[in-house]
């Protein structure tokens, strides 16, 4: 378990699956998947698992998922390594938070600030990026805001409610990165 100030990430498992039907089918799957409103079953979502899990298993490069949880243990989300690249010591990050009530409280950024620690010190990371649709201004601004610097901007990629919005690709390298607790600090986090 990754312990925060506002969230724990804890491994991706049972309490937060049991979320995922819900949380694929609000709000929360437009942002994370770059302007996507899909319907999905219980049923795609348990294949979808399945496949993953066995990806995990067998891919040499593979992700970390983790699920956001408040320190009371309510499920909120996703937050995760997508894929590592340990020859190029290179993380791509994704996240989710599936209670639209807890976004803009501080609580993506807790699990973010997390999220990249763990990557730059227990993976050893070189790099570690992301990217968003250029509509999704919270992330944009959270990017910014914890250090990645914009890297690229893939244009007109992400369909979103009938518009196409370029892609924005976020970067921070490890000699950059100050540590989780001078970024605490330099960003007023506190316990709740």
């Amino acid at each position: 378990m990754l312990e925060g100030l506002l969230v724990d990430l804890i491994p991706y498992g049972e309490k937060c699956r049991a979320q995922d039907h819900r949380w694929w089918n609000n709000e929360s799957v437009f942002w994370s998947s770059m302007g996507e409103r899909n319907i999905v079953s219980r049923a795609q979502v348990d294949r979808e698992h399945g496949e993953w899990t066995e990806s995990l298993d067998k891919a040499p490069e593979s992700g970390v998922p983790f699920c956001a949880q408040t320190k009371d243990g309510k499920p909120l989300g996703y937050f995760g390594i997508n894929w590592y690249s340990y020859h190029h010591r290179l993380a791509n990050l994704g996240a989710s938070l599936g209670e639209p009530e807890y976004w803009g409280g501080g609580y993506g950024t807790d699990a973010l600030l997390l999220i990249v620690d763990y990557g730059f010190e227990w993976l050893d990371a070189r790099k570690i990026w992301l990217g968003t649709m250029g509509l999704n201004q919270r992330v944009l601004r959270q990017m910014e805001k914890v250090g990645f610097t914009l890297e690229a901007r893939h244009r007109a990629v992400a369909l979103a409610d009938g518009q196409w919005y370029d892609e924005m690709v976020y970067g921070l390298l490890r000699d950059e990165w100050p540590g989780r607790p001078a970024m605490v600090e330099k960003l007023g986090l506190k316990a709740r």
